[in-house]
């Protein structure tokens, strides 16, 4: 018997993400599976009703960028629900089969029509309220020419002093610029993570 994985959306409050399960494990023909706690696990999960496979819904992992032509940054304007119209950093899941490198130039690609020249992690961010592992890379622009991809209302490139701040799309997204901010000049830094304090808000980068 094969089983298709579960997915669901990136951007989710807690209803909507229970609502995705619901709706995706339907989809899958999931009267047959049933939510229990398997032998020796601690946590409810989707389980085979006819063959025991227990479908692990583990954290989606999203890759994105802070990218910079000479003392400017990359910011994209959202063209998609949630935030449509805020700014965020050229970001999204990472592909099955794709190192997290090559999946933040994918989506630097796709959002911006932008090149990227990666530089290292900058850094790791967990958003637990919609199980998500974020990482973000320091990197440079190949060219500053750019193209506004399917996702993306606008594009611009921002010195710190002209960052559209109160119209940011997700509070990683300032994590992400204050922490690139923090390393300016450095190398072989470690990865940053989240804020000591971080700031409220219903969504990740």
């Amino acid at each position: 018997m094969v089983h298709w994985a579960l997915r669901h959306s990136v951007w989710m409050t807690a209803a909507e993400e229970q609502t995705g399960k619901t709706a995706a494990a339907e989809a899958s023909g999931s009267e047959r599976f049933e939510s229990r706690i398997p032998e020796g696990d601690d946590r409810p999960r989707l389980v085979c009703r006819d063959c025991g496979f227990i479908n692990y819904e583990n954290p989606k992992v999203v890759v994105g960028s802070v990218a910079t032509w000479e003392d400017r940054i990359l910011l994209c304007r959202r063209a998609i629900e949630p935030r449509r119209g805020y700014w965020t950093l050229p970001a999204g899941y990472l592909e099955q089969k794709e190192t997290a490198a090559a999946g933040a130039e994918r989506e630097a690609w796709e959002e911006a029509g932008a090149k990227l020249i990666i530089d290292q992690l900058l850094a790791v961010y967990s958003i637990l309220h919609i199980s998500q592992i974020q990482l973000i890379f320091r990197a440079e622009l190949a060219s500053p020419d750019l193209a506004a991809g399917a996702e993306t209302l606008e594009l611009d490139l921002f010195t710190w002093q002209s960052i559209p701040w109160d119209d940011l799309a997700f509070p990683s997204v300032r994590w992400a610029l204050h922490d690139h901010r923090a390393v300016r000049g450095q190398s072989g830094f470690a990865p940053r993570g989240n804020p000591s304090e971080p700031e409220e808000g219903p969504f990740g980068l």
